[in-house]
């Protein structure tokens, strides 16, 4: 550990590259306009190549002399499945393992207030490069912020029998979380060089990132690096959930049998972009968390039942639109009588209840009680869920809220163009087809680039006054919070914590942001949702 020795370094004037001596080597970063440093693809564990293909990650090999770090690291290997997700990575290779730091700190010396953000993209794509996590905007509020990569689809979440055979610890699979984790503990031995308190680490995410940070809460090997938690939109209880370590296995053994690798020897000598390719074939499974044994040792609702999660302060929402009404209604117009199918179709012996739970008389009420059911079954439900035995379980504070500003129209450059499902675009290019219709509320991701003060970078959407305002006002929450375990501060609507009793508070944040307390019908709908969810 380097803690001790100086870390913030300077050439005589204030704008000369930054120096930051870590526990493997000297990093030189660059001075941004806004005074903040920044320090871009740091090497947190050696490239995952050859034999360590689906293997934990290992320390970094030290380095002499100083490593430049003002370029983004290589993303990690993953198909363009969402739009345009906007990269600023130096390309794409399973030598993925980097994160980003932005510091305000001038000295080394400040222990200021550390987050830790982990992207979103369904553990098939993202990375720490997106603009939308760009950390600057917070380091501009005192916190030191982080970006970090992790392995995805098979890279990251392959289960085999050979591999849980070679395994120390007789798991497989979870190699992007296991990434997380090691990044946690990166910053546990490097933060304080770059003005951080180890002490003070906040992780959050989105999406998949969420589900990771309710990860990071429930396992053993993580659960004691954090300080405080965000999740926005998600969580291993019901979203992206864990499959048992046998059937994981299984479907890595389907994998390699479909490539005709007859053992692990043959699936690692496999050129990345071949497994890559093959990921997309519909008969593919997918590679998700897994009941491993070792990071995720029990079912994370055992461990939120007993309270076995990390202890920590929880900010945790999300959106009124995760989800649109064609999800229940498909193609059939929105009218009370189509709905009612629907529902029935789905629900079958239950649709009476379903329908007490989100009722809809007019076709304008369809629209939005399906767009309410779909949304709780895709993400609400779990992120829901999470909340509530955090708060029961956990004897710490839970903040709890319900994002409602629906996006602005896109630029006219943009053209007939529509959002994609995880904050891309999908470019229509036949002038004549019919513009897609506006959102009815915050659709999923929508969020991040207003909670991360990042709007500016978006170039996609005509921001108005009115976003500013919104993001001013997520951004001031999100912050207090990394730095207080609370929301709260000065100017800002009063947010009081969910206790373990009855009623349960939350901030509906719009333009107008407003405290309301969860109703019996919304608490009746999750409940409902868990029994079908959670069986």
């Amino acid at each position: 550990m380097t803690l001790g020795l100086s870390a913030l370094v300077y050439g005589q004037n204030e704008k000369s590259a930054p120096r930051v001596r870590t526990a493997n080597g000297t990093v030189e970063g660059v001075v941004e306009a806004s005074g903040v440093r920044s320090f871009k693809g740091i090497p947190f564990a050696a490239p995952p190549v050859g034999e360590l293909r689906w293997r934990e990650p290992q320390p970094v090999q030290n380095w002499t002399g100083v490593r430049k770090a003002d370029k983004f690291g290589p993303r990690a290997m993953q198909r363009p499945v969402f739009g345009d997700m906007n990269f600023r990575s130096n390309g794409m290779s399973e030598d993925c393992l980097y994160l980003n730091v932005w510091t305000p700190a001038q000295t080394g010396k400040e222990k200021l207030p550390v987050l830790v953000y982990f992207y979103g993209g369904g553990f098939i794509a993202g990375d720490g490069s997106e603009p939308r996590y760009d950390g600057e905007s917070m380091a501009r509020r005192g916190i030191v912020a982080l970006t970090v990569n992790y392995r995805l689809n098979v890279f990251g979440f392959m289960s085999h029998p050979e591999l849980t055979k070679e395994s120390p610890h007789k798991a497989s699979g979870n190699y992007g979380l296991l990434d997380q984790a090691a990044a946690l503990r990166w910053v546990q031995q490097n933060i304080a060089a770059f003005g951080g308190d180890p002490k003070r680490v906040t992780i959050a995410g989105e999406s998949a990132g969420s589900v990771s940070v309710s990860a990071q809460m429930v396992s053993p090997l993580s659960k004691n690096l954090i300080a405080g938690a965000i999740g926005e939109s998600g969580s291993l209880l019901g979203t992206l959930s864990p499959t048992p370590l046998n059937k994981a296995e299984e479907a890595g053994t389907q994998f390699a049998t479909m490539l005709g690798a007859k053992s692990l020897a043959d699936l690692r000598a496999i050129p990345a972009d071949k497994l890559l390719e093959a990921t997309a074939q519909p008969a593919t499974p997918r590679f998700s968390t897994v009941l491993d044994g070792y990071f995720l040792p029990k079912p994370a609702l055992a461990v939120f039942e007993a309270g076995e999660q990390s202890r920590v302060p929880l900010l945790v929402g999300w959106n009124s639109e995760e989800s649109g009404f064609r999800s229940i209604l498909g193609k059939d117009e929105p009218t009370p009588e189509n709905y009612a199918k629907a529902v029935q179709r789905v629900y079958g012996e239950n649709a009476a209840e379903v329908l007490k739970l989100y009722p809809a008389t007019t076709n304008e009420e369809v629209m939005d009680a399906a767009m309410a059911l779909a949304g709780d079954r895709f993400i609400g439900f779990s992120t829901w869920k999470w909340a509530d035995m955090h708060r029961k379980t956990s004897g710490k504070p839970v903040f709890r809220y319900f994002y409602t500003r629906p996006r602005p129209d896109m630029v006219p450059e943009m053209g007939n163009a529509s959002a994609g499902l995880a904050g891309g675009v999908v470019r229509n290019n036949d002038p004549n087809a019919p513009k897609a219709p506006r959102s009815r509320g915050a659709v999923h991701s929508a969020e991040i680039e207003y909670a991360m003060g990042n709007l500016a970078t978006n170039k996609v959407y005509a921001w108005t006054p009115e976003d500013y305002k919104v993001s001013e006002l997520m951004q001031s929450y999100f912050a207090n919070f990394v730095k207080n375990g609370a929301p709260n501060g000065p100017g800002l609507p009063s947010w009081p914590a969910a206790s373990a009793g009855n009623a349960v508070p939350f901030m509906r944040i719009d333009v107008q942001p407003k405290l309301e307390t969860e109703t019996e019908n919304l608490r009746g709908r999750y409940q409902f949702l868990g029994s079908q969810i959670l069986k």
